[in-house]
């Protein structure tokens, strides 16, 4: 079994478009000591729901004001969240998994910063190896390596390895349940720019009603080898929330 989630802690590299993760101890052993003896220590946790590894909702991004399925976003959206394609809407996946290390193809450990991954990247990585409808799909980058390196990991200056606009159709036509990969944004990012346009999640969140995880941790995995394998993922079902932190788990048999 693989670990697929990068541990949260202050301070994780993480997107500036998104609230960050912050934990305090509110009370400590010793602030308030049961008449036996006992005492019991908590935290306070206060997390954007798109920091660390986590699921994007079909919510999370709309286009020319429409949600997936061309839900208009005004009716189904409050203070309190979305009424409609929320993160609790999400069904917990447990299925088949490919993982297409794009690095590997490349003769590298790290894609370059800033490498936009071609759907002939894709088809490379993927060799023999046949993607179905409704499998689960991750895009191996060696990003997570970097993951220590805080600004280098989180890419504003050089830009980050990710599928462009291409790849994200070429993924989309196969008609994977969920896709995902090891960057903060499932996306290309190029140098200097952040995510000024993020036309992947447009391509699978609005226009194929494809689920996107970001942010995991696939270098083990990677260095393994393994390609194909049984995904456990499952976001905390937080109402109407557009993204969750997820734990996944890879099964290798």
């Amino acid at each position: 079994m693989f670990d697929l989630a990068q541990p949260m802690r202050k301070g994780m590299p993480q997107s500036p478009n998104h609230p960050p993760f912050r934990m305090v101890l509110e009370r400590r052993h010793g602030d308030l000591v049961r008449a036996d003896g006992g005492s019991a220590a908590n935290e306070v946790i206060v997390t954007g729901g798109h920091v660390g590894t986590h699921v994007d909702a079909l919510a999370h991004v709309s286009h020319d004001g429409l949600l997936h399925g061309g839900q208009p976003t005004g009716p189904v959206m409050s203070h309190e969240g979305f009424s409609s394609l929320g993160i609790d809407t999400f069904e917990p996946f447990v299925g088949r998994c490919v993982l297409l290390d794009v690095a590997a193809a490349h003769g590298v450990k790290t894609l370059p910063a800033g490498y936009e991954i071609t759907a002939d990247d894709l088809s490379r990585a993927a060799g023999e190896v046949e993607i179905r409808p409704g499998d689960a799909v991750l895009v191996g980058t060696g990003w997570s390596r970097l993951w220590a390196s805080g600004e280098e990991f989180v890419g504003q200056r050089d830009g980050v390895p990710g599928p462009g606009a291409e790849a994200g159709r070429w993924l989309a036509e196969r008609r994977p349940r969920v896709v995902g990969g090891e960057t903060i944004a499932f996306e290309h990012i190029a140098p200097g720019r952040g995510h000024a346009t993020l036309p992947v999640h447009r391509i699978m969140l609005v226009e194929s009603g494809i689920n996107i995880v970001e942010t995991m941790r696939l270098d083990e995995l990677l260095d393994a080898g393994v390609r194909e394998f049984l995904l456990v993922l499952n976001p905390l079902p937080i109402v109407g929330a557009t993204g969750a932190p997820v734990r996944p788990l890879a099964i290798v048999t």
